[in-house]
């Protein structure tokens, strides 16, 4: 997925000077290399005879580690090891969603996480397709899938905060038109200040919803700090909201304390998806019975470095 995420998390993010980014005009996606077109479907689900699983691999500190070799790898499948049959570096073309919180508590913060939206687009590979949900009282689809990306940033200045925060419904929303998706590789970045106050789904049901889709969640959330007992529980509760909805996809969150701090948080995106390994394997048990299987995946250094892994953490197997 190297390709792919060097579009996606080439997050330049100028977020120290977002005007500058809100006012850089049409947007020129860069070409894709032919590599794209060699790699298989990096799918997690199953088929007859193989699931794909995405790897991010960074030490403690959070660099990159980028020279293991398929023997530092071991994957089990609901507890049993699994042989890996395939290994590479990911180049896939992607399907992207954008989740931008439009409610009223992005009021001082929206040109800052519209730019922030905007960087996306300014590196896209011409190639990919993006849509864009902005959520408030309802999640509502204000750019399907296109591969326009002057369409999503003209949207994207227009963009004003005002209702409450459907988080969880514009996750659902964003499963749901997925389902329209041309690439086999999914995923979703969310941008918002905090949690959920006002969605009809449950968290259990927007956890469902992105599992089955097979898409991986990232996220910048942006919690300002202060005193706890004048935060709303949803605000109190929203790092953990999106932290688990990332962590079961194999993406991750980032957290903003700070509105100035968004700056910070561009150098991780830009170097997460370059640096991606692609397991397959065979399932031992190879069953179609439409449940979902639990895949844990261990990784050895060989300089005994402590190592940390981002992946997701199992499949739907087919149900026939």
């Amino acid at each position: 997925m190297a390709r792919v995420w060097a579009s996606f998390w080439a997050v330049t993010l100028s977020l120290a000077a977002p005007q500058a980014v809100l006012q850089q005009g049409p947007l020129s996606p860069r070409t894709p290399p032919h590599a794209a077109a060699k790699m298989p479907p990096a799918d997690i689900r199953v088929d007859a005879s193989l699931a794909l699983i995405p790897v991010h691999v960074t030490t403690a500190d959070g660099a990159f580690v980028t020279d293991l070799s398929k023997e530092s790898f071991h994957v089990f499948e609901d507890n049993f090891e699994q042989q890996i049959t395939y290994f590479a570096k990911d180049d896939a073309l992607v399907s992207i969603g954008v989740l931008l919180d439009t409610s009223a508590s992005m009021q001082h913060k929206m040109r800052r996480c519209s730019a922030a939206a905007a960087s996306v687009l300014h590196t896209a590979n011409a190639e990919d397709e993006f849509f864009l949900i902005e959520f408030n009282d309802r999640p509502k689809l204000t750019v399907p899938f296109t591969n326009d990306t002057d369409q999503l940033y003209r949207r994207l200045v227009r963009a004003g905060p005002f209702g409450r925060t459907s988080l969880l419904d514009a996750v659902h929303l964003a499963s749901v038109q997925m389902k329209n998706a041309r690439n086999t590789r999914k995923a979703v970045l969310v941008i918002s200040d905090d949690g959920d106050n006002h969605s009809r789904l449950s968290r259990s049901g927007a956890r469902s919803d992105v599992l089955e889709s097979d898409m991986q969640l990232y996220a910048i959330g942006i919690f300002e700090s202060g005193p706890g007992k004048n935060r709303p529980s949803e605000e109190l509760n929203g790092p953990d909201l999106l932290a688990d909805l990332a962590n079961k996809t194999g993406g991750r969150q980032y957290r903003v304390d700070n509105l100035n701090e968004l700056g910070d948080v561009a150098d991780p995106y830009q170097r997460r998806m370059p640096n991606e390994y692609l397991l397959g394997f065979a399932p031992a048990s190879a069953q179609r019975d439409g449940k979902y299987h639990r895949v844990r995946l261990t990784v050895e250094s060989t300089a005994g470095t402590d190592l940390r892994t981002y992946y997701r953490r199992g499949y739907y197997a087919p149900s026939q």
